[in-house]
């Protein structure tokens, strides 16, 4: 299942007003889990980021070094 920002945002609010009840929190996931769950989304993120960047940045350079081996006369 792929969530939206929307959803993300709202199971974090959820979340949060669980973790605010302590002892008197309802039954279901340990909010911690959930926590760490959402955590590990964000980084997840922050990662996809990071390699799209790199990716695009990795082929801006390939492209620059076949111009210049295009450009090299024989």
């Amino acid at each position: 299942m792929i969530l939206d920002a929307n959803q993300l945002a709202s199971i974090r609010q959820h979340n949060d007003e669980e973790l605010r009840r302590g002892s008197r929190a309802t039954h279901g996931y340990p909010a911690r889990t959930v926590q760490d769950l959402l955590h590990t989304v964000e980084a997840l993120k922050k990662e996809k980021k990071k390699w799209k960047k790199l990716a695009q940045d990795r082929g801006k350079t390939l492209k620059a070094i076949s111009e210049l081996a295009s450009d090299q006369p024989d």
